[in-house]
């Protein structure tokens, strides 16, 4: 067996003149591969198929990986890799989205947007008169690193006769295994990939080891001898995908009665340098950008962008932490101005039963979000929790020094959020799939689940022999999982989008009723007392299947309108925090987490993901911040890449609430990303509640939090502007739905410098006091 390594671009953007290799390395005894080696088409097949395996000339990021060493010494690889040199010629280059944006034709000559989406329903541009008050925000979130447990790591074998077998970490096999087949020109039996133990995914094992399974499968290819490549940390965050970075804008207007009226809504999304899965990224932002509120009056405009960073792409939540990040915090930020409680503007707004969302789906079934937003606000105490804040603060004092806590200057503060998840693919993705499970009974006697679903610390297949059993009628232990091997499993769809235990788990159900009635029909008997004597008589038994539309759900991908999801996941996090005034550090004290699931199927694992995605929401409010320079991740190890360890966790409290996803046979909804959307917002309300101070961009530094807090008039002042902001308090209607009729009223604002009220709110900027 042979190591491999990869040999990557220093520039972000350029084109390549020479590759230099050492003089003092024996490169006889290894095995180079290049862009010129590749034998098929040079780019990952995924979605527009423009990455390369290798650089052919053009560099467009920093890492782009440029050649591919192997040698049976790891120690002389590493030694080899420090005396090739890639030698090119800069190009201009650009880094962040605004820059992207106003350079597109200089830099590609063409549009640099991968996608761009609009969702509309009503007619926003005529709802502006309607509304009492109008609040206008700007949000923006940071690359984040997914930071599963091992790096990504494949080892692989290549014949010209067997064709090509990977082994390695990863949450997609079916996804490797259409790249390889792609690139080799292989028939599906000549292409094999299995997936190892994975200890965690979240995203970035989605469609990124595609790449770094061909380039072992390409040296491998060239050797004829095993080839085994393992990033190290350093490598793997330094190259590899993240988080996508986004600007989010929102223009809000609301009714006297505290309902939304309409809601214009702008989203930008950083791609990186290629287009990875930027597209559903962003078409699952935008689908959640509204939040799960009710708005008769809505227009979501959004693109993705290119830049020349490494290329973004999957990671838990995908999309819409962004998105319902600004949402919330904007929510909030309505809330305030119009002297209505945070916990009241979401019980007034809240989808429920038969409303109708942007994209012009009908609330049928499984709605929950009143039952998770009552309940983290009586698990936590939120109103009283406030009251208590309040209570706390010194009047007249400054934004600066608003408690007295003895010595330490520390103020408490309490923070609320909801969201909703859609489960499963977007729209027509789940029978675009066509996914396959299958249930067999082996010649020996056996019960085997056959799925592509992938284990990666949450639950798989702890479950899935679980739901099996159930249905039929046998113990848990009769029941096994047969290895995620594409030799032996049908193609299940991507370990991806909160769809495993709710679309595959539902098609396993259906595989063993199926199973169960061949069986008893062929016996008499029942399945559990009958089926080894089936097997013995009859043979192996194996039953496929596939998916078939939800009834009654249809999207039309061209407009964006129709059932965006068969159904939502609902939850809803209150966050208590402690704020350092004088350091601006936060600590995170404690945190109540409430997530609708449709049907728990194992309470323990879904409390498990519960925490987990809570507490990596609580490091992308606080402390997970990829520092970029021209391009490059600054922050590129674990000494410096930050992130909650076992000292920082807060304690959190799972609530699991069931709202059944009657289309499902188990009737259960995804639970994995749910609790991504709602901590960073429900953290950065507490931190707003403890300083005065709105934070508007993730992560909520120490740095932020000070200049946010020093830098604004005081709390009085602020008090004073929203009271004149408003004439009277937001009252009640007797019924605040959107087809309730409600007086017009003039639009209110207040002018920074205390002038009389216009008909505009200003437009958005930090905090400044002045009632915005």
């Amino acid at each position: 067996m042979l190591y491999g390594a990869t040999i990557r671009s220093d520039l972000p953007r350029g084109f390549v003149r020479e590759i230099e290799y050492g003089p003092t390395i024996p490169w006889a005894e290894f095995t180079i591969v290049t862009a010129s080696d590749i034998p098929g088409s040079n780019r990952v097949a995924l979605i527009a198929d423009d990455q390369p395996y290798l650089a052919d000339g053009s560099i467009n990021h920093p890492e782009e990986p440029v050649v591919l060493l192997a040698h049976p010494d790891r120690y002389l690889l590493e030694e080899a890799r420090r005396h090739v040199t890639v030698h090119a010629d800069p190009l201009p280059a650009v880094f962040t989205i605004e820059e992207s944006l106003a350079a597109r034709t200089v830099i590609w000559g063409s549009d640099n947007v991968f996608k761009h989406y609009t969702v509309s329903r009503g007619d926003v541009d005529s709802a502006w008169p309607q509304a009492y008050l109008i609040v206008e925000g700007e949000y923006e979130t940071g690359a984040q690193e997914q930071l599963y447990i091992e790096p990504n790591g494949m080892l692989a074998v290549a014949s010209s006769t067997e064709g090509v077998t990977v082994w390695g970490s990863m949450q997609c096999p079916y996804y490797v295994h259409t790249a390889l087949k792609t690139l080799f020109a292989l028939p599906d039996e000549k292409v094999r990939v299995v997936q190892l133990e994975t200890g965690g995914g979240f995203g970035g094992k989605e469609e990124y080891p595609s790449i770094i399974a061909i380039h072992a499968a390409l040296l491998a290819r060239a050797c004829r001898k095993p080839v085994r490549m393992i990033y190290d940390r350093h490598e793997d965050i330094s190259a590899t995908t993240k988080r996508h970075p986004a600007v989010v804008t929102h223009r809000t207007a609301m009714r006297r009665d505290g309902t939304l009226v309409a809601q214009d809504i702008d989203v930008v999304m950083d791609g990186g340098a290629y287009c990875t899965l930027t597209p559903v990224v962003l078409s699952r932002g935008a689908l959640h950008a509204g939040g799960p509120y009710r708005c008769p009056n809505v227009r979501i405009r959004s693109r993705a962008t290119r830049t020349n960073t490494p290329p973004n792409g999957a990671f838990r939540g995908f999309g819409a932490p962004q998105t319902e990040f600004a949402a919330e915090t904007h929510l909030n930020r309505l809330a305030e101005a119009a002297g209505i409680s945070p916990l009241e503007i979401r019980r007034r707004n809240v989808y429920v039963l038969g409303d109708t969302t942007p994209t012009g789906q009908v609330l049928r079934h499984s709605v929950a979000g009143e039952e998770v937003l009552e309940r983290a606000a009586e698990a936590a105490e939120f109103e009283r929790r406030r009251e208590r804040n309040a209570d706390a603060r010194v009047p007249g004092g400054s934004d600066a020094t608003p408690y007295h806590t003895g010595l330490a200057r520390r103020a408490p503060g309490v923070g609320i959020a909801l969201a909703w998840h859609g489960a499963g693919f977007t729209g027509s993705g789940e029978v675009r799939l066509a996914s396959v499970a299958a249930v067999e009974l082996t010649g020996d006697g056996r019960i085997q689940v056959l799925t592509g679903s992938t284990e990666m610390g949450q639950g798989t297949k702890t479950i899935f022999p679980q739901l099996v059993a159930d249905t039929l009628g046998v113990a848990y232990e009769d029941v096994e999982i047969a290895p995620q091997d594409t030799a032996l499993v049908p193609d299940s769809g991507p370990t991806v989008a909160s769809r495993t235990a709710m679309v595959v788990g539902g098609l396993l159900i259906r595989a063993a009723h199926r199973l169960r009635a061949t069986v008893e029909s062929k016996t008499g008997g029942a399945f559990a007392d009958t089926y080894r004597d089936y097997a013995a008589s009859h043979g192996a038994l194996r039953v496929d299947q596939r998916f078939e539309p939800y009834p009654d759900v249809s999207f039309d991908d061209d407009t964006y309108r129709g059932d965006a999801y068969p159904a939502f996941g609902w939850a809803a996090c209150v966050a208590h925090v402690e704020v350092d005034l004088d350091t601006g550090e936060v600590a995170v004290l404690d945190v109540v987490a409430v997530d609708d699931v449709g049907k728990v199927i194992h309470p323990v694992l879904a409390e498990g993901q519960v925490e987990g995605g809570t507490l990596q929401a609580v490091g992308y409010a606080t402390i997970e911040e990829m520092k970029v320079r021209d391009g490059r991740y600054v922050n590129d190890r674990l000494a410096t890449y930050l992130i909650p360890t076992a000292l920082d966790a807060p304690r959190i409290t799972s609530i699991l609430v069931e709202a059944p996803f009657p289309d499902a046979p188990h009737m259960a909804k995804g639970v994995g990303e749910l609790p991504m959307d709602v901590g960073a917002p429900a953290v950065v309300a507490a931190i707003h509640d403890a300083t005065g101070a709105w934070i508007h961009d993730l992560p909520a530094t120490p740095e932020k939090i000070l200049a946010a807090i020093h830098g604004p008039r005081p709390a009085a002042a602020r008090a004073e502007a929203i009271e004149a902001a408003v004439d009277a308090p937001i009252e009640a209607g007797p019924d605040p739905r959107p087809d309730a009729p409600s007086d017009p009223l003039p639009l209110r604002g207040v002018q920074p410098d205390g002038d009389e009220p216009t008909g505009e709110l200003p437009s958005d900027a930090p905090w400044d006091g002045s009632g915005r």
